[in-house]
């Protein structure tokens, strides 16, 4: 396993890897990798020639600078579990290596259709347009074959789909299921702050989330989210911030069920965001 730091080597490294025609898997991260991440990188490796791992917490993406400063960072735990894949290529710069000054304070220009305007978009202003200038700037370098993304991100995850086709990058995205600890807790960077006792309590999440399909259709969508807060309300430690159930191609609130829709959740366990979802049908 080779990590690199420059966007240089990175590029040096890809060029031989296109000259001897080998098909790249490309697994982006922040980093505080786990099961989930492995997961991701496990399936790249089986399905390429090479994986590139990109580890980058990037600052574009996140609205709330504390939010930023709290994120779990640990480099030397994530080579370790990446070297037990056995694969290529890690690639991990510094903020200084990705963005100039300007691009770190500017809005990334992209067209999201809307997407951007529902749940996550509506609670973290600027979130996506960050999300997008890192991917396309990853994709850019990497020049993948096949990019692979959690489906727990479900927003982030529709938003890609959108993005590599209308700046027709030539990779194909591979989505990928949530993967969830014995608890039901759908894995996430995030969980490493929570204490024993928050991660025995927002399982509470999942299995709320769960639960309600049990519901659906007898209570139209509506009455299945009233159903859902109510339900979130009653757990001394989560405090629900949205939980909306919509068409999971345009990711608009639905009024009436159909064969296509997802519930997508965000809660506060302790000041510990975490975001879920759940297919209905």
């Amino acid at each position: 396993m080779k990590i690199i730091k420059t966007k240089s080597e990175l590029q040096s490294e890809i060029a031989q890897l296109k000259k001897l025609k080998k098909s790249i898997g490309f697994v982006p991260t922040m980093g505080a990798l786990h099961a989930g991440h492995i997961a991701l990188v496990k399936r790249a490796v089986a399905e390429n020639d090479c994986c590139v791992v990109s580890i980058f917490v990037n600052p574009t993406q996140f609205n709330n600078s504390a939010d930023l400063e709290k994120y779990p960072r640990n480099l030397e735990h994530d080579a370790e579990l990446l070297q037990q894949v056995g694969y290529g290529l890690v690639f991990a710069p510094e903020i200084a290596e990705m963005y100039d000054e300007n691009e770190v304070s500017a809005t990334f220009d992209f067209d999201f259709g809307g997407l951007d305007k529902v749940m996550e978009g509506k609670f973290r202003h600027g979130h996506f347009n960050g999300v997008v200038q890192v991917v396309s700037k990853l994709f850019d370098l990497v020049q993948p074959n096949k990019a692979y993304f959690g489906e727990k991100d479900f927003q982030q995850l529709a938003i890609i789909h959108r993005m590599v086709k209308l700046l027709k990058y030539p990779v194909k995205i591979v989505d990928c299921p949530i993967f969830r600890g014995p608890s039901g807790l759908a894995m996430s960077s995030r969980n490493e702050r929570l204490t024993n006792e928050q991660r025995k309590k927002a399982a509470k999440i999942s299995e709320i989330l769960f639960e309600s399909r049990n519901f659906a259709p007898e209570k139209s969508p509506n009455e299945l989210i009233q159903w859902l807060a109510d339900a979130i309300g009653t757990e001394n430690g989560l405090k629900l911030e949205y939980y909306d159930i919509v068409d999971a191609s345009t990711l608009q609130s639905i009024e009436q069920w159909n064969d296509n829709c997802i519930g997508c959740i965000a809660v506060f366990c302790g000041d510990v965001r975490l975001i879920d979802n759940i297919r209905y049908f």
